[in-house]
């Protein structure tokens, strides 16, 4: 029966994928004409997403591996190495701060914005799937937390208070707050690459998570209320390399994932980090361009100036596409516990306990949406971080650096696109079918759970492929 079903669901998917395929190609896609996803490629990319998870929920997974797989330890690290980086993202920090308030204000001749949007941005997600948690040990404002705290004790012996206990209902709130304000930053705010608006920013950042840490103590601050550690951390948990302060581990790539506590709030916090990151790629549809060309006149007409008309229009934008996300999601869980029906499985608790099935998908839409700017962009750090005021010095003799752009093609760059949104999906798909063999024991009751989910992560992926298509 299992493996009629299998058979079955696969020819399906793939005369469902080859029609979608045909049609594709018929209408052609919206945008530059020499930057297409190639038509074959956007179909088999949505066949090899449905094979894996039939093949998967039906067949290959009968039993739990990743909430129990176990980690070793294959480095044993001396203790002093953890602060030593934390001193090291301090200085960076420091650097950057007064770069961007002494340097040139030229966005492409200063080294904040560059760090900021494409090494920081983009760049830490990736380090953190093949390195794990990195940003932790270099956090600035984690290692000045510390330091303080060290510091508080000694001079201050037993009379020291202790920190508050963060409250449960905060959750992770804060970093939910932290992320929506950086994404409102990135694709709304009209001055957002202004190096002197930006060192301003990160100072006031750095301010508030200080003023949290001295309230709830550095730990629990940094892992419920930093937005960027809470951030950076969830695209760790995929990874196959963990870091503690004494050790380097490693474990079942997704297991860490797997592990990730959730909340309400994480639910809230995947739904922003899939869609702003929809959003950014959406605002180069011509969809998009025509929305703007007829909101605008009428948004002029309310009194507001071009600028904050730009600013409202994609900060709604933003808000909207994060909510359609969000509606997505729910519906999958909502038919998830119609599929399944349990007297204890409410709607928002399945979406609580499936929300970290999301963040492969978030990793994979980084990865698709900025890896051309990574690859290109990225490469203008060799002559910035040489002249990082844009005052003409050259402190490693790289300043006279250019941008190589044919060290990969835009073929190749489509490749790796298409390649990290169906191995997220699928990473997605594994471990919800996990976390249902652990929700749900029978192996035919879990599968039948995830035929939602299946529907939702499939809708996933045609997104994340028709917002490449469609890129102006």
């Amino acid at each position: 029966m299992i493996r009629r079903r299998v058979t079955a669901g696969i020819a399906a998917a793939l005369v469902a994928t080859l029609l979608t395929a045909a049609s594709v190609d018929a209408h052609g896609f919206v945008g530059k004409r020499e930057l297409p996803i190639p038509a074959w490629l956007f179909g088999w990319a949505a066949a090899a997403v449905l094979v894996i998870s039939f093949v998967g929920l039906a067949a290959l997974w009968p039993h739990p591996r990743l909430e129990g797989a176990a980690e070793r330890r294959v480095v044993r690290l001396p203790r002093v190495l953890d602060p030593l980086c934390g001193g090291v993202g301090v200085l960076l920090f420091a650097g950057l701060i007064y770069a961007g308030l002494a340097g040139t204000q030229d966005v492409n001749s200063n080294i904040v914005p560059t760090v900021v949007y494409v090494a920081f941005w983009v760049g830490i997600p990736f380090v953190s799937l093949a390195a794990g948690d990195v940003f932790r040990a270099f956090n600035p404002w984690r290692a000045i937390g510390r330091a303080a705290g060290w510091l508080v004790q000694r001079i201050g012996g037993g009379g020291v208070p202790e920190p508050l206990n963060f409250p449960e209902r905060l959750g992770r709130w804060p970093a939910v707050a932290g992320i929506v304000a950086f994404a409102v930053l990135e694709l709304a705010v009209a001055d957002r690459d202004d190096p002197s608006v930006l060192a301003t920013l990160a100072l006031a950042y750095a301010a508030l998570q200080l003023v949290g840490m001295s309230l709830y103590g550095t730990r629990a601050w940094c892992e419920r209320g930093d937005a960027f550690g809470v951030y950076f951390a969830l695209f760790a948990s995929l990874s196959a390399v963990r870091w503690t302060r004494d050790a380097l581990r490693v474990r079942v790539p997704l297991s860490g994932t797997a592990r990730v506590t959730p909340d309400t709030a994480l639910v809230a916090l995947v739904c922003v980090m899939v869609g702003s990151t929809s959003f950014d790629g959406f605002t180069g549809s011509a969809a998009w361009s025509s929305t703007v060309s007829w909101a605008q006149p009428r948004l002029l007409g309310l009194g507001l100036s071009a600028e904050r008309t730009i600013e409202v229009m994609f900060t709604g934008g933003l808000l909207v596409a994060i909510a359609l996300i969000a509606a997505m999601y729910l519906l999958g869980c909502r038919g998830m516990r119609s599929a399944v029906p349990s007297p204890t499985a409410s709607t928002l608790g399945l979406a609580r306990r499936f929300a970290p099935t999301l963040v492969p998908i978030a990793l994979a839409y980084v990865m698709a949406h900025y890896f051309g700017l990574l690859a290109y962009r990225g490469q203008a750090l060799a002559y910035l971080v040489s002249d990082p005021l844009g005052d003409g010095t050259d402190l490693f003799g790289t300043a006279t650096a250019t941008i190589n752009y044919g060290w990969i093609s835009a073929t190749g760059i489509w490749y790796v696109q298409v390649a990290a949104v169906v191995l997220g999906h699928a990473a997605a798909l594994a471990l919800a079918h996990d976390r249902a063999l652990v929700l749900f024991p029978d192996p035919r009751t879990a599968a039948r759970s995830q035929r939602w989910m299946l529907a939702v992560m499939v809708a996933f992926t045609s997104l994340a492929l028709y917002l490449l298509s469609s890129s102006e």
